[in-house]
């Protein structure tokens, strides 16, 4: 399974979407949706979903039977939890859990259980850092699983119809709003960031990855050693070294101090 995401600016253009692909014959255990707001605010909008017959099946009905339920993962469908860095977050779908595992949420026993029974293909590990970005400025993450090359085109195009901003345009945003302090920081070094800026990148992308975040040194070499490599099969003959592991550590220290607030909680 590919997963299809698209980053939305309001919550209410996220579950268009949703409902849009649950028309579109998507089934519900497909779909996640990932979106910030305190639990007394999402408890309301939850009860205030239709559970009529005329309601469209699917995620909102979902939402409806878990109404009342309290914090914690409910019949597979709905978590509510404080990530750190982020605040409250809620996650509707099968993959909220793993999802807001990998980005440093403590998940209760009950959501632990669930998720263990749960499949967590298609999970993207390399996307998370972007969705917790568009999480941390009051976006909503719409996460869809396409089983082949074509579903994946049609669900693009169905997120963009409505109003959606790719994973790649979220990404280049968040890079924008990190590029000047880098820059600098890089610049100290007497190095080139102008000429290094791409596989600088590439290292600091590459530490944030879901796998790795908040290990030691040591346990984390060899994923970078192996991600170091892929970026010199693809570009032979460039000094691709020095850069990459300086944006490793940067990133590293980047994501450390969420890592941090995580063991102090």
């Amino acid at each position: 399974m590919e997963a299809i995401s698209g980053v939305f600016k309001t919550r209410a253009r996220a579950e268009n979407a949703v409902n849009e692909a649950l028309k579109a014959g998507i089934s519900p255990d497909q779909i996640t949706l990932l979106t910030p707001g305190t639990v007394d605010q999402v408890n309301k909008e939850i009860e205030s979903v239709a559970v009529d017959t005329t309601e469209q099946p699917g995620m909102g009905k979902a939402m409806g039977a878990v109404a009342g339920g309290g914090v914690g993962f409910a019949g597979g469908a709905l978590l509510m939890a404080l990530v750190p860095g982020l605040g409250p977050i809620t996650a509707v779908g099968l993959l909220g859990a793993a999802i807001l595992g990998a980005a440093g949420a403590t998940i209760g026993a009950a959501a632990g259980s669930e998720l263990e029974k749960s499949t967590t293909e298609g999970l993207p590990e390399d996307e998370i850092f972007v969705y917790e970005d568009a999480l941390r400025q009051g976006r909503s993450v719409v996460i869809v699983g396409a089983g082949d090359n074509d579903s994946a085109s049609l669900l693009r195009e169905l997120l963009k119809m409505q109003g959606a901003e790719s994973v790649d345009a979220a990404r280049e945003q968040w890079w924008i709003g990190l590029r000047s302090a880098e820059e600098s920081h890089y610049s100290k070094s007497g190095k080139s960031f102008a000429t290094d800026e791409e596989f600088y990148r590439f290292g600091f992308q590459a530490a944030l990855h879901a796998r790795t975040r908040c290990m030691e040194f040591d346990q984390v070499s060899g994923a970078m050693n192996a991600a170091l490599e892929d970026v010199q099969r693809q570009h032979p003959g460039v000094e691709v070294e020095a850069p990459f592991t300086r944006g490793y550590q940067r990133g590293r220290e980047y994501y450390q101090h969420l890592c941090d607030e995580k063991k102090a909680a």
